[in-house]
C-alpha cells in the first residue's frame, strides 16, 4: 500500500471516529445526567464521567408518572399503523400493478404526487376532520392520520412490476385468483422488503410527536415521545428525571434497530432510492 493511500486510510478513519464520537456523546451524556441525583446534576462539580450511580429518577418517572401507560400507547398504536400501513400499502400497489381497471395510472399519479404535499400542510384539516368525527384523545384518532405513507406502495408497486408475468398466468391457468396471487404467490416471495418496511414504519410511528401532542389532551392518552413532555412541566426544570424518561421511550426503539439492524438499513434504502 502506497504511503498517499495510508495516509488517506487513516484520515477517514479517524474522520469517521470523530463523527461517531459527535453522534453518541449527546447519548452518553444523558445517560451520564439520568444516573445522577438532581443537585448533582446543576453542581459545578459535575464533570463528563460518571461519578455516581443513582437510580432514583428511573424510579421515580416509573412509579410517579403514566410511563407504563404511555408504553401502551405507543405500541398499540405503532403496532396497528405498521400492520394497516403494510396490508392496504401492498393491495393498492397489487391493484395498480397488476389488476387493469379504469384510473389506474392516475391513481398512481396521484400516490407520485402526494409527495410534494409536506404532512404539516395536512394538520389543521385532518385535526378538524378527527375532531368532527370525535376521535380526539383516542387511539384511533392518533392512527388514522398516520397510515398514508405512499413510500410503502411505491416501493411494492416496483417489486409487483418486476415479477415474471408468467408466473401470474400460471397461477391463473390453476385457478387462483387475485387473493392467491397476492397473498400465497406475490408475498411470499417480497418477505425481505415487508419485513424491512415493517421495521421502519414501526419505528416511524413510534417517534412520531407532532400529530399526538396536537390530538391528544389527556395525559393517559399520550405517547412515549409525548408524554416525555409531562414529565417536564409536572416536576419542572428535572434533568435527571427528564434524561431517565427520554431513555427508556428511546430503548424499545433502540434495542428494535440493534436487532433487525440489517433490515432498517434495507428498508433506509429502499426508501432514498425511492424519493431520489
Amino acid at each position: 500500500m502506497s504511503g498517499s493511500r495510508r495516509i488517506e486510510n487513516w484520515s477517514l478513519t479517524v474522520i469517521t471516529f470523530a463523527g461517531a464520537v459527535l453522534w453518541i456523546f449527546p447519548l452518553y451524556w444523558a445517560f451520564v445526567t439520568s444516573i445522577r441525583s438532581e443537585d448533582r446534576v446543576v453542581s459545578d462539580e459535575a464533570g463528563l464521567l460518571p461519578d455516581e450511580f443513582n437510580l432514583a429518577s428511573y424510579i421515580d418517572v416509573v412509579f410517579n408518572t403514566q410511563l407504563l401507560n404511555w408504553y401502551l400507547n405507543s405500541i398499540v398504536t405503532s403496532a396497528i399503523i405498521t400492520v394497516l400501513v403494510i396490508v392496504s400499502g401492498m393491495m393498492c400497489a397489487y391493484a395498480i400493478s397488476q389488476m387493469r381497471f379504469p384510473g389506474r395510472r392516475l391513481l398512481y399519479g396521484i400516490v407520485l404526487a402526494s409527495f410534494m404535499i409536506p404532512s404539516q400542510a395536512l394538520v389543521v384539516t385532518q385535526f378538524i376532520l378527527m375532531n368532527s368525527l370525535g376521535l380526539i384523545n383516542t387511539w384511533a384518532g392518533i392512527i388514522l392520520p398516520q397510515l398514508i405513507v405512499p413510500v410503502v406502495i411505491i416501493v411494492y408497486k416496483q417489486f409487483f412490476d418486476a415479477v415474471p408475468k408468467e408466473m401470474r398466468e400460471a397461477v391463473v391457468l390453476d385457478g387462483g385468483g387475485e387473493y392467491t396471487l397476492l397473498f400465497k404467490v406475490y408475498l411470499p416471495l417480497n418477505w425481505g422488503i415487508t419485513t424491512a418496511l415493517s421495521i421502519i414504519t414501526f419505528i416511524m410511528a413510534w417517534n412520531q410527536f407532532f400529530w399526538p401532542f396536537l390530538v391528544v389532551t389527556t395525559e393517559n392518552m399520550m405517547t412515549i415521545p409525548v408524554g416525555i413532555t409531562q414529565v417536564n412541566d409536572a416536576f419542572g426544570v428535572y434533568y435527571a428525571r427528564l434524561m431517565s424518561v427520554a431513555l427508556l421511550g428511546a430503548m424499545p426503539v433502540a434495542v428494535a434497530y440493534l436487532v433487525f439492524q440489517k433490515r432498517v438499513t434495507e428498508a433506509v434504502m429502499i426508501s432514498s432510492g425511492v424519493k431520489g
